[in-house]
């Protein structure tokens, strides 16, 4: 194999220590220089300074949970670092150390077999901490939300059966009475409806005479609606924080929600996941592959195994996934919805989401490359005028009838005819 880095490093990672090991060319065979730093920041500039004292600018090492963060930080401004998948670097068990670990690394490295992660600039990566932040914030309280509706049901209230929504007006009005009420009055209970649901009035008070709920089970409830009140403030000041973070990229954000289903929220998820800088990517196939929206190629002897798309994107895959359910059901465009609907009649929903989640990233691929805004090739055969249907239909049916004229099935005249 050709040696493609003829002075590199591996670099083992650890919570506490790094080893390291730097691979010269001395002719034919390499030479190894082994050396174990602590990961205290003192350590890491003595390791960045042995690497720099060996004219090695070169370095894999495999991305072990969060700590090759620090490393990477203190490195990334004069060495060419490698953050590489530890499913490309793993040893062969039952022949691996620390020490060996960090030799496996710089031997596969020095031979370009190690495909390198995509790594986004400084800005992007802080841009996706507080991202990332707010969606774990979310999915927060949608458990706090079902913790809320729980306690009442546990409590015999019935009332989420009857209204759509537990938090709204007439349900928050009525929930913060049953807790802080000693008794029920279902006259007091019906004056708190509002618009539509006063229709409603019998059913809800039947939905919560007879309930039971002691004075620890109300302050449990108190408990946790103040927990789900901490975390909508919270979202709305991460918000605004978000707003002043994304000021530069204003310009990518208005691009991306030309894109049917895209809102200003995704746009930014989808800018600090990917940055606006493709040329990290080879192409928008390998973008795709990255965001875990490719299916796998496992086929041995021409048999065709599980093609599931890969576990990769945790973040970004979620976020598309539910940009291309908006898509589907927008009214404003009805392009991805058409393209939906015929992928699903053969493979099913669920992968026709997918499909749609992948067409939404390759579009975002292109308009970031070319900078144009949403604009399909094939959008002329989805918003048609009535008028180029007609005459596509009419030349269509003349070039039929040409065709049978020419096989001899039926005769001129017979067009004529009819």
């Amino acid at each position: 194999m050709k040696v493609v880095y003829p002075i590199c490093c591996g670099v083992d990672v650890h919570k506490t220590f790094l080893v390291a090991t730097i691979i010269s060319a001395q002719g034919i065979t390499p030479h190894y220089s082994k050396k174990r730093f602590s990961t205290f920041n003192n350590s890491i500039f003595q390791f960045k300074q042995w690497l720099i004292d060996n004219n090695c600018f070169d370095v894999c090492m495999e991305s072990t949970g969060k700590y090759w963060v620090p490393v990477f930080n203190l490195l990334e401004d004069t060495i060419h670092v490698t953050i590489a998948n530890p499913k490309w670097v793993k040893a062969v068990k039952g022949n691996k150390d620390d020490t060996k670990d960090s030799k496996w690394i710089g031997d596969l490295f020095r031979l370009g077999l190690v495909p390198g992660s995509y790594i986004p600039i400084k800005p992007i990566r802080i841009l996706r901490e507080y991202t990332r932040y707010r969606s774990k914030l979310v999915s927060c309280r949608s458990s706090e939300k079902n913790r809320f509706q729980n306690a009442f049901t546990v409590c015999n209230v019935a009332l989420d059966a009857v209204v759509s929504d537990m938090f709204g007006k007439s349900a928050s009005s009525i929930t913060d009475y049953l807790v802080s009420a000693d008794s029920f009055d279902p006259e007091y209970c019906s004056s708190l409806l509002q618009r539509s649901l006063k229709k409603k009035a019998d059913t809800v008070i039947q939905s919560i005479e007879g309930y039971q709920m002691t004075k620890e089970q109300k302050e449990r409830i108190v408990m946790v609606r103040s927990h789900l009140d901490f975390i909508h403030q919270s979202i709305a000041t991460l918000d605004e924080k978000l707003d002043k973070m994304v000021a530069p990229y204003e310009g990518a954000i208005t691009l991306l929600c030309t894109i049917p289903g895209v809102a200003r929220a995704s746009a930014i998820t989808i800018i600090s996941e990917i940055g606006t800088d493709m040329s990290q990517f080879a192409n928008s196939k390998r973008l795709c592959c990255w965001a875990g929206l490719t299916p796998s190629n496992n086929e041995s002897a021409g048999k065709k195994k599980s093609v599931r798309i890969t576990r990769a994107g945790v973040y970004l895959k979620p976020a598309l996934v539910q940009v291309a359910h908006a898509a589907v059901t927008s009214k404003h465009s009805p392009y991805y919805k058409l393209k939906y609907e015929r992928i699903g009649k053969r493979r099913g929903k669920k992968r026709a989401i997918i499909a749609i989640a992948r067409m939404i990233l390759t579009a975002v691929y292109h308009m970031f490359v070319t900078g144009e805004v949403f604009n399909p090739s094939d959008l002329y055969k989805i918003d048609m005028p009535q008028e180029l249907v007609d005459k596509q239909k009419e030349k269509a049916v003349k070039q039929a009838a040409k065709l049978l004229i020419s096989l001899g099935l039926i005769k001129a005249t017979d067009i004529s005819v009819a």
